[in-house]
């Protein structure tokens, strides 16, 4: 098993991002915003969900891999750091799911 995670992934797209490489993709889709980089996610969210319900493995895999990544880059044009999702992710799981979702005031 690797030990790769998803904090490696965010420092690597930060420092990717302050490099200013102009060959780098991280980059330029920072530059190009909230706007470019959310539609990026939402694409890739839409390409997993076409590999897992064709029962594509490898696709579901690979465009997993495509989503976190973009959702990263989301989370850091925001300015949001893992660590806090992380720490919601903590929160709700302290409870059962009926229990958080109650919590939460909607479905």
């Amino acid at each position: 098993m690797t030990a790769f995670t998803l904090a490696d992934l965010e420092r690597i797209v930060a420092e990717r991002v302050a490099s200013a490489d102009v060959k780098s993709y991280t980059a330029s889709l920072y530059a190009k915003g909230i706007g470019k980089a959310s539609q990026k996610l939402g694409e890739e969210a839409v390409e997993t969900v076409i590999a897992a319900v064709s029962g594509d493995r490898q696709g579901v895999v690979s465009e997993s891999a495509d989503l976190l990544y973009h959702l990263i880059v989301v989370l850091g044009i925001s300015g949001i750091k893992l660590e806090e999702i992380f720490e919601e992710l903590d929160r709700r799981t302290a409870q059962t799911g009926i229990e958080e979702k109650a919590a939460r005031g909607h479905d």
